[in-house]
């Protein structure tokens, strides 16, 4: 019987931190898209605002257009700050995956020498098994003669 791995444990560690991980990284870069998809959403507003052709009869209607065009102008220099703190989360989101799943195969290639060392083993002590049963049996009757001569 082949000795089990010793460091499963600590394997079985490794995987849910790199699990961890990645589900960190993945809302990361969820969060990363929405953003991006908000500031597409508030340019296209802004870009619809700015080439409308309507013509602007009063001083109240032009202070309107201009404080909802200076509002969108604001909230995308918001979105873009989001944007970038949200790029810096997935940046390190995407290290601290990196550095997990670095430290899964390690364990995972130890885990793999242990199993071909356990598997030649085995063999090993197989052969040995055999050699002794091959070694212990006795040699009681001769070999028949291949000469058919009568005497």
């Amino acid at each position: 019987m082949a000795r089990a791995f010793s460091l499963a444990g600590l394997l079985r560690v490794r995987h849910a931190q790199q699990q961890k991980a990645m589900a960190e990284l993945s809302l990361a870069n969820q969060r990363v898209r929405d953003v991006a998809e908000r500031r597409a959403a508030a340019t296209r507003i802004l870009e619809s605002a700015v080439g409308s052709k309507d013509v602007v009869t009063d001083a109240a209607t032009l202070t309107a257009i201009a404080a909802a065009r200076a509002s969108t102008r604001g909230m995308l220099a918001e979105l873009d700050a989001m944007a970038s703190a949200h790029e810096a989360a997935a940046s390190d989101a995407q290290t601290a995956y990196n550095e997990a799943r670095a430290r899964s195969i390690a364990l995972e290639k130890l885990e793999e020498r242990h199993g071909v060392a356990a598997a030649a083993e085995e063999l090993r002590v197989e052969q040995i098994a055999l050699d002794e049963i091959a070694n212990s049996r006795p040699s009681s009757a001769p070999a028949p003669s291949l000469e058919g001569g009568a005497s």
